[in-house]
């Protein structure tokens, strides 16, 4: 078996939190914290670290506004996060491919 594939894992994303983040931000424009927080059933600090090492990688943005007087942040993959989320998603394809023989 060819362990190449494994080895060229994304560390930052490959994480199952960020993991979940990522697939979530894949499907959308944007996402408010509060709409993360609740889909992904995670903890505000857990969300804020691993929104946060996100961030760091280059793979998601953020902007701070206000609806009405309650201040709102939005989350989106910039697109190198879009770009390594899609070859992320190819590579494990590639790896159950290779699971099955083919």
């Amino acid at each position: 078996m060819n362990t190449e594939p494994f080895l060229n894992l994304d560390r930052v994303i490959h994480e199952k939190g960020r993991l979940a983040i990522m697939s979530l931000l894949a499907a959308s424009d944007e996402l408010g914290f509060s709409e993360m927080r609740d889909t992904l059933e995670m903890t505000d600090g857990n969300l804020t670290s691993h929104l946060r090492t996100l961030h760091e990688a280059g793979y998601v943005a953020f902007t701070k506004s206000l609806e009405g007087t309650r201040p709102l942040t939005t989350y989106t993959l910039t697109t190198k996060g879009r770009k390594v989320f899609a070859d992320y998603i190819d590579l494990l394809e590639q790896i159950v491919r290779q699971s099955k023989g083919k």
